[in-house]
């Protein structure tokens, strides 16, 4: 019977890491993360778990560490933010290329500069391409439901990828929400026990990991790992249906949000769905159809299922946390913009910078988004596709 609660995002995750009880967690404090580790360290200080925590020098440090953990045949992670994130940089790129099933938790902070500690997506990403699988939570429940269901994705025979499980910085790693937790045994049931194929401690195996990759074969292994990330939508979905067994929460690539007969939509990613949702509430209430997609698989990214679910609309605002400085909008713009140009959508799309540097994003901004939509198909343009929302100009 599963328990109710009330627990940060960051007291969830920790919570989840507990149930699961992986062999090793490297870690290296830092803002707003520094809980996970906290709160995982007083579980091994507890003997509630057997998992190796091991305090390191640094964030490159920590990556470098799981790594090593993953490729000797052990259930690893970490987990951080912002500038430590990237600080992971150059071992984000050997975790994927080298196939380790690894987890990270990221909690979303803006980098660097100017010095900010709040919450935006500039962190994660900025790694969007290094060729780890990213899930994104809008609530504490769903970063504790992504964390359950991670290692079962990342650890997939068909996938052997690494996985960040994503949530907003303050806004719900140090909210207190209620929640529902599921039995220990049926996390570890659902989760089972690691046992990989290829590993450096098999001593009836001789092999390298993290060699040299000529001309010769570079592009080879890069191929085979585009080819399993090709498979991670079926397993993500094989795996969401298997927990909806265990849970009755249902995830997939996205969520749909009254978007049945909505004629404008708004697609974002993480806490702002929430507020999101209740513009789209007010608004109904008024007569007007519109509707919200939540994206909860932006790695890969869901092309052509999300095109599908914005076949109906006539226009349609992507909402960005990040900024890519292309001078036409942010990441997500781009990717939903490329999977209705593929899909020959006839949508009229806009993007919009928002909440950079933890800056509140309220329901009668979004209540603009719609206003703004709702005048793009009036005058049948997208007018300028590049916008900033809640910005002094």
């Amino acid at each position: 019977m599963a328990t109710k609660d009330r627990l940060s995002g960051n007291e969830a995750v920790a919570f989840a890491l507990k149930q699961i009880n992986p062999d090793v967690f490297p870690a290296f404090p830092i803002t707003p993360s520094t809980e996970i580790p906290q709160n995982f360290a007083t579980y091994v200080s507890n003997g509630e778990v057997d998992t190796e925590f091991i305090t390191v020098e640094s964030e490159h440090s920590s990556m470098s560490a799981a790594i090593a953990a993953s490729a000797a045949g052990a259930r690893a992670l970490t987990a951080t933010s912002s500038c430590g994130l990237a600080y992971m940089f150059e071992p984000l790129y050997i975790a994927s290329s080298d196939r380790l099933p690894l987890l990270l938790a990221v909690v979303n902070r803006a980098l660097t500069g100017p010095i900010n500690i709040n919450c935006d997506h500039s962190d994660s990403m900025g790694v969007r391409e290094s060729g780890w699988i990213q899930l994104y939570a809008e609530n504490n429940q769903e970063a504790y439901d992504n964390l359950v269901q991670a290692y079962r994705i990342s650890e997939n025979p068909a996938v052997r990828l690494p996985i960040m499980v994503c949530q907003d910085g303050f806004i719900t790693s140090h909210a207190v929400q209620n929640i529902e937790l599921l039995e220990d045994e049926a996390v570890k049931n659902f989760v089972g026990e690691y046992e990989p194929e290829h590993y450096l401690l098999n001593r009836d195996e001789v092999m390298a990991i993290g060699s040299y990759g000529v001309s010769d074969y570079y592009m080879e292994a890069k191929r085979a790992q585009a080819e399993a990330m090709l498979n991670v939508p079926s397993v993500v979905l094989e795996v969401g249906k298997d927990f909806e067994a265990i849970s009755g929460r249902s995830y997939g690539f996205f969520e749909e949000y009254k978007m049945e007969d909505a004629d404008r939509a708004v697609v974002v990613i993480g806490s702002a769905a929430g507020t999101g949702k209740d513009a789209v509430d007010m608004l109904r209430e008024s007569g007007e159809k519109v509707g919200l997609i939540k994206v909860r698989m932006y790695r890969p990214f869901p092309a052509e299922a999300l095109a599908g679910a914005l076949k109906g609309v006539k226009a349609v605002a992507v909402l960005d946390r990040a900024e890519s400085y292309t001078n036409c909008g942010g990441p997500l713009g781009a990717d939903v913009m490329a999977a209705l140009f593929r899909a020959r959508s006839q949508a009229l799309a806009v993007n919009y910078i928002y909440g950079l540097g933890g800056r509140d994003i309220t329901v009668k901004d979004f209540a603009k988004v719609y206003e703004d939509l709702a005048e793009v198909v009036r005058n049948d343009s997208a007018g300028d596709t590049y916008r900033y929302l809640g910005v002094r100009e």
